[in-house]
């Protein structure tokens, strides 16, 4: 079992600047990389930002380049999302996602997990 737990949401003033935390727990074997996705009212979950756990490799919807930063912490298995300047259109669900190994050396299984979501709401 593994669990992604987010935390860090709120409400916020437009400009204004919110920290998002994603740990991972369980039987992890390993990491293999980490994002967050977001989803607004009425509309799909979009993609938002990943990091490689090897390398620390980074890529970031056009949306958010410039404005939000993706950091990990590999020995808390945790993962980072700065946003700065946040707009009324950030306002969304942030989920966290990992691709985690489980198991033992000897016996392994990559599997996709996912976090409930936080709140990031920005309005005046």
């Amino acid at each position: 079992q593994v669990q992604l737990v987010e935390s860090g949401g709120g409400t916020v003033q437009p400009g204004g600047s919110l920290r998002l935390s994603c740990a991972a727990s369980g039987s992890i074997f390993s990491i293999d990389s980490m994002g967050w996705y977001r989803q607004a009212p009425g509309k799909e979950r979009e993609f938002v930002a990943h990091i490689t756990y090897v390398g620390g490799s980074t890529n970031y919807a056009d949306s958010v380049k410039g404005r939000f930063t993706i950091s990990r912490d590999n020995a808390k298995n945790t993962v980072y999302l700065q946003m700065n300047s946040l707009k009324p259109e950030d306002t969304a669900v942030y989920s966290c996602n990992a691709v985690i190994t489980t198991g033992s050396y000897w016996k392994r299984a990559t599997y996709d997990y996912w976090g409930l979501g936080t709140q990031v709401t920005v309005s005046s």
